[in-house]
């Protein structure tokens, strides 16, 4: 059977106290919601339909790069009036319903929920908690069969005593849905269109309802306030950490780790406390990463070294450099094999040949450096005339003295040295020497300044 996913992602969230649809609230690095449409991307749906409400437009923009379907919620009347609203656009197989609020749901856990869905059967998804004080109950008959979901604003004491809760998930065929959808009712305490009431009305036809239960609570965990939301991204970087270290990563600290994207890692590669890895990063072989650094959308070769408090944007990594600490890397910047970048130092847009060296406090944009080229402290290339870029070039084993300006378009030939302190807007020739700095004047009997002795009044 085809399969319609729709996600209901219309609620408020006033509990968030944020301008933000609580949907759009990241978690690992993205929208909440984005979570989901992954996962149900990932099990092969052929249509998403996501129901917007409260923010709409913005939940639209945030999305739109993405292949869904929107069907608008202008009331909230409860989850089975919001699935209503994505009913227009439903094709003829199975559906699929999901919540924008609960990001860490398995796409196997969905898989298996799938499975027992046909022409007679429905399922369901259902956890049992250790206090399920707020959830709907499972109510089943004398044989264990499910037959209805009584909500804990509604239940009774003894309702309320049961202890396996709905999740709210649930997939039916499209045909079932179209039956049981327009005999809601909303008389109940919230005056809302419940979607678990159509649990009672399967079983009332005698079609099978099929439970099962996630792996863990924290698959089916909603958020409803910034508490949640914490709990739910540590857990989610918890079950990060385990997985890399189960593929060989040494962690200093398990809980001390954020993956905000896909982290790739060879053998044994160590990463210190308070990292921070976005987009697609891959460490290969043996790379160490220091302390609370950044890396972000970046290839780092083997047996490189970052030092603590580096951010690497964007950046490419042959092999065996060594950065840091406090260095940044932005976007283009190419390091071959050996090529070393120092502290406080800045690249952009930059490739270093082999063995290559900027180790102290110099900027460094536009420009591509040869092999075993030296960097001295304090270097700029100045790159940017208020209006244009422009492009350094230096060839092979040049030396760059400390505190020089090379100030772009510029060539430095290969061998060729420069004279601390200069500023250099000429090209050098290869095995040159340039010089380009105000002449040292002394004078040994000059007289000091000296104070002015305070006036009183």
């Amino acid at each position: 059977m085809a399969l319609d996913v729709v996600i209901l992602a219309a609620g408020q969230g006033t509990r968030m106290r944020s301008e933000k649809p609580k949907v759009l609230h990241s978690l690992a690095g993205k929208p909440m919601v984005r979570h989901v449409i992954d996962t149900a991307t990932g099990l092969g749906a052929d249509r998403l339909h996501v129901v917007i409400g409260h923010g709409g437009d913005q939940v639209r923009d945030s999305l739109a790069d993405c292949s869904v379907q929107f069907a608008l919620q202008a009331e909230q009347k409860g989850t089975g009036h919001a699935v209503a609203q994505a009913m227009e656009g439903l094709g003829e197989g199975k559906v699929l319903v999901l919540y924008g609020d609960v990001p860490l749901i398995r796409r196997e856990t969905l898989a298996a929920l799938l499975d027992e869905v046909n022409d007679q059967r429905m399922a369901l998804l259902t956890v049992t908690l250790d206090d399920p004080a707020g959830y709907g109950r499972i109510k089943r008959d004398t044989e264990g069969r499910a037959v209805a979901i009584v909500e804990h604003k509604d239940a009774s004491e003894a309702e309320r005593a049961i202890a396996e809760c709905n999740t709210g998930i649930m997939a039916m065929t499209a045909e079932q849905l179209r039956r049981w959808l327009p005999q809601l009712s909303a008389d109940n305490v919230q005056g809302e269109y419940y979607l678990t009431d159509v649990i009672a009305m399967a079983a009332g036809e005698g079609t099978v309802i099929a439970t099962a239960q996630p792996a863990t609570p924290v698959e089916v965990e909603g958020v409803n306030n910034r508490l949640q939301l914490a709990r739910l991204e540590r857990a989610y970087q918890l079950a990060q950490a385990e997985r890399l270290m189960t593929e060989g990563v040494a962690l200093a600290d398990p809980a001390r780790l954020d993956v905000r994207g896909h982290l790739q890692c060879g053998r044994d590669v160590e990463i210190d406390v308070g990292c921070v890895f976005e987009g697609d990063v891959e460490l290969s072989d043996g790379v160490r990463v220091g302390p609370y650094c950044v890396i972000r959308n970046s290839r780092i070769g083997a047996a490189s070294v970052i030092e603590a408090h580096s951010v690497l944007d964007g950046a490419v990594l042959e092999g065996k450099s060594q950065i840091g600490p406090f260095a940044r890397l932005r976007p283009g910047t190419h390091l071959a094999q050996g090529a070393k970048i120092g502290n406080f130092v800045e690249t952009k847009n930059a490739t270093l040949g082999e063995d290559a060296k900027i180790n102290h406090l110099s900027y460094v944009g536009d420009a591509r450096l040869g092999r075993e080229v030296n960097i001295g402290a304090g270097t700029i290339t100045c790159n940017y005339d208020g209006a244009n870029k422009h492009f350094t070039e230096i060839g092979n084993r040049a030396f760059i003295g400390s505190n020089t300006a090379l100030v772009a378009p510029v060539t430095i030939g290969e061998g060729a040295t420069v004279g601390a302190g200069s500023t250099i807007n000429k090209n050098v020739d290869a095995g040159a020497l340039a010089v380009a700095r105000g002449r040292q004047i002394g004078k040994s009997d000059w007289p000091r300044p000296q104070k002015t002795p305070k006036q009183e009044h």
